[in-house]
């Protein structure tokens, strides 16, 4: 989301969109950059949706008196959300946490809180699914986010029992080699973006690398097709994915 700096942008698209499940990262609440705005509420209000807002973040630089700044993942839904929870990754960066010697301005980016993901569950035709919307760190190296992805598909794996899941969300790094791709093989998990060939799903950012770095991770009792990366979609710093699911011998 960018914060959702582009709002109207943003909910243009979803709206054209028209789907059934929407995970969103990086949203705020209330923030100076964003007008103070309760983007979560804006755009659930906008879409008709169901929603349910996670924190990652008190922004420290952002609030106003009487009235603190949030950051973090918003789900949203054209079905009833229900056990909605937050996974704090035991494993942090300790780069965005307030320091004496730093200013609690806007261009430090103090923050309190940590990495999450926001857990829900969607009742659908019988059947539970569990939805985990994930931020891995973007500071830090790859090892971290292995480990917070770790912890999330462990969590997933004991909590999942007979439901469907699916795991998505801005990773920070590339899932489809190395550990990640083996734990996510291990699981039986599939990996519908792999398809694309590690096409990039971020906006280019001068001298860094762009590559794959937001995923949808499904189970293999759920059948996907489609997956497309909308890289025309220039109202945030990466490209908005989508991908049509249904169950095996059911409806989608």
């Amino acid at each position: 989301m960018n914060r959702g700096l582009h709002l109207t942008e943003i909910i243009e698209f979803l709206a054209a969109a028209s789907a059934d499940l929407i995970l969103l990262q990086e949203t705020d609440v209330h923030a100076r950059r964003t007008r103070y705005i309760n983007v979560p509420r804006e755009i659930a209000r906008a879409l008709k949706m169901n929603y349910v807002f996670g924190r990652e973040f008190e922004e420290l630089g952002q609030g106003k008196r009487g009235c603190p700044a949030f950051h973090g993942q918003t789900t949203l839904s054209r079905f009833p959300l229900s056990n909605p929870r937050i996974l704090r990754f035991r494993r942090q960066s300790r780069f965005w946490q307030p320091r004496w010697f730093i200013p609690r301005l806007q261009t430090f980016q103090r923050r309190l809180g940590a990495r999450m993901a926001l857990i829900c569950e969607i009742s659908i035709q019988g059947r539970t699914m569990d939805v985990y919307n994930a931020h891995l760190e973007s500071r830090g190296n790859d090892e971290l986010r292995y480990s917070q992805l770790s912890e999330t598909l462990s969590e997933a794996e004991s909590n999942s029992g007979k439901a469907h899941l699916i795991v998505a969300g801005d990773l920070n790094f590339n899932i489809s080699r190395g550990p990640a791709a083996s734990l996510i093989a291990d699981m039986q998990l599939d990996s519908p973006f792999d398809r694309l060939a590690g096409k990039k799903t971020v906006r280019d950012r001068g001298n860094a690398v762009c590559t794959a770095i937001d995923w949808i991770l499904t189970d293999k009792t759920l059948r996907s097709s489609d997956p497309e990366i909308h890289d025309s979609i220039c109202t945030s710093d990466h490209y908005p994915l989508s991908l049509e699911i249904c169950r095996e011998g059911g409806h989608c």
